[in-house]
């Protein structure tokens, strides 16, 4: 299902070794990307060949040189286009939205960038961030590599990220994630998508959604590669990110009950329960645990949550000027917070602040909890005519990962379909803090599956 390509550690390896270069890992990728049977039209809002291959040369001329720069240096990679880049102009995946250019790189696109990887350009994604579906009707949705004939949703709101990695167009995508933006495109392109904790990476320069539930993630083909980009990224990074080493000890994995499981398609509950069986027989203990909390989200969130009250400060000017040129789907969910009011954020909060503790209470002893990244496999492109169909189905789609932004969590999907079968993510998710124990955990469980 996707298209073949080195993983991160690989071409650092061959970068090192002279076996590639980066002229040459970014010409491949710039192949991909303007290959017209392929999906670079769509998963790519912006490409800068020129600026890339500018980058390519002077690495290579560096280790030529015997500089040896940081050792990802000239690795590819995709921004969404929700971060600003220096004298581009951010759309958010919106036509209007015009700030000028950028006078400064988002504060992850220049940890990246002093790294030494490659921007190849700005990547498609759900207007404004707002749906886990990936639909996007200005620019068109890139799909899915799998059931391409029929074409399916890719997942979102970072689509085009994920379909860039799937179809070896990028070695990594930078993505947000409020409520499973990196994590679903992940699960539906068979890739691995990690949140790390709020707080690890700073979200200065991105265009936000909800300022108290937006996170800065990675999408990879490996947990090895989420690894390492995300090490990149961290606030206490140094210039090259610890090796990841799966765990040392099979894990404790906390089952959650029936929310994670309720009206899991029959594909999704098979390829779950398949997996759950591997790690059982490699030594994972499994323990159910009750989390009788996750039974108020939904009253809690009936008006519309956080997203709503945050997204409606952002956006009410611009509404004003351009109602009518927003998705409407879209808009009708930024307009609900209009009727939320200031107490209703307070009590959001307060409420919040209990859900963190007793989540936190909840997975007391265990290395993260364990469930389907989503219930269902990638619906097709035509099944969102009807708008009640459309609400359900991206209702489906955040619910699960949705959880984790709401405790302040770190989770990774991780795929867990075989070949052949449409594509599933394994979602492991731990309390905020914890992101290099769920990342050895995750390798782990990687290895089993």
């Amino acid at each position: 299902m996707l298209a073949a390509a080195p993983t991160v550690a690989a071409a650092v390896r061959d970068l090192a070794t002279g076996r590639t270069s980066s002229v040459r890992l970014v010409e491949e990728c710039l192949a991909r990307i303007e290959d017209p049977a392929g999906e670079g039209g769509r998963a790519f809002l912006e490409v800068d060949a020129g600026s890339a291959r500018r980058a390519a040369d002077a690495l290579d001329a560096m280790r030529a040189a015997g500089v040896e720069p940081s050792p990802y240096a000239g690795i590819p990679v995709a921004v969404k286009d929700l971060f600003d880049v220096r004298g581009r102009r951010t759309r958010a995946g919106s036509t209007f939205l015009d700030r000028g250019p950028a006078p400064a790189d988002a504060a992850a696109v220049a940890r990246w960038r002093r790294a030494g990887l490659v921007l190849l350009g700005r990547t498609n994604m759900t207007e404004f961030a707002y749906s886990g579906l990936g639909l996007n009707p200005h620019f068109g949705t890139p799909a899915s590599p799998w059931d391409r004939e029929r074409g399916r949703i890719p997942g979102g709101s970072s689509s085009g990220a994920a379909v860039a990695v799937a179809d070896a167009m990028a070695l990594g995508g930078l993505g947000s994630d409020t409520g499973g933006s990196c994590r679903i495109p992940a699960a539906f392109c068979g890739l691995t998508g990690f949140k790390p904790t709020q707080a690890r990476v700073p979200r200065a320069g991105m265009v936000p959604l909800s300022s108290t539930l937006d996170a800065v993630g990675v999408i990879g083909r490996t947990v090895g590669c989420c690894a390492a980009l995300y090490g990149l990224l961290r606030d206490d990074a140094a210039a090259t990110p610890a090796v990841l080493a799966p765990a040392s000890r099979p894990p404790r994995l906390a089952l959650g009950g029936d929310y994670f499981l309720a009206d899991a398609e029959p594909a999704v509950g098979a390829a779950f329960d398949r997996a759950l069986g591997r790690l059982a027989e490699a030594g994972a203990e499994l323990v159910q645990v009750e989390i009788p909390e996750l039974e108020e989200i939904a009253a809690t969130s009936a008006g519309g949550g956080f997203p709503a009250a945050e997204s409606f400060a952002w956006h009410r000017d611009l509404i004003a000027a351009h109602a009518d040129e927003y998705d409407p789907r879209v808009l009708s969910r930024i307009r609900r917070g209009a009727s939320q009011s200031a107490a209703d954020l307070l009590d959001l909060q307060r409420w919040r602040r209990r859900f963190v503790a007793a989540i936190r209470e909840r997975l007391c002893g265990c290395d993260g909890l364990v469930c389907p990244t989503v219930p269902i496999v990638p619906p097709p492109l035509d099944a969102f005519a009807d708008d009640r169909e459309y609400a359900r189905l991206n209702l489906l789609a955040l619910r699960n990962p949705t959880v984790v932004n709401l405790f302040d969590g770190c989770a990774i999907s991780l795929p867990m379909q075989e070949a052949g079968e449409p594509p599933s993510g394994l979602m492991l998710a731990a309390p905020g803090g914890r992101d290099e124990r769920l990342l050895s955990a995750a390798a782990w469980v990687e290895e089993c599956l």
